[in-house]
């Protein structure tokens, strides 16, 4: 039985599907949802002078994923379930990195995912948080995928 289901979200409708499963999930085995969004801190624009920190860029991220947790976090709670939320910044690492580590900190049963299904060059290029995940993860990691015309 799940308790704690940890689902990672980022605005898009891939997450969404994610929350979506996850709301089922947590009504069946009356568990609480933990939300989570990722910020990297270290986003770098690049110029001909180098790269340079963007604060203003990086506060707006900020501001950006707490509403989202709010969001998610009002739709979840009218859905009847105990909901938790967290604003983890990644400071230059992998979100897939950061998801894995609140899944320890936080004791989640069981981490729920939206992913894209990117393969070949899509992946190569844009990497794969939620391949991450499920490496890394010493918790279940039920993917929850674009539909097919979507990819």
């Amino acid at each position: 039985m799940y308790q704690k289901i940890l689902v990672p979200i980022d605005g898009s409708d891939t997450s969404q599907r994610g929350l979506d499963e996850a709301i089922k999930l947590a009504k069946d085995q009356h568990a609480v949802i933990r939300l989570l969004h990722v910020v990297n801190e270290w986003m770098v624009v690049a110029t001909n002078e180098g790269a340079f920190y963007t604060g203003d860029l990086i506060q707006g991220l900020r501001e950006g994923g707490k509403a989202l947790l709010e969001k998610s976090r009002a739709a979840v709670s009218a859905a009847g379930i105990q909901v938790e939320t967290e604003l983890v910044e990644a400071n230059g690492g992998h979100a897939g990195h950061a998801i894995v580590k609140d899944a320890e900190n936080s004791k989640a049963d069981i981490i729920v995912l939206g992913t894209h299904g990117r393969r070949g060059l899509g992946r190569l290029l844009m990497g794969s948080d939620a391949e991450q995940v499920v490496r890394e993860a010493r918790v279940p990691v039920l993917l929850i995928r674009q539909p097919a015309g979507k990819r």
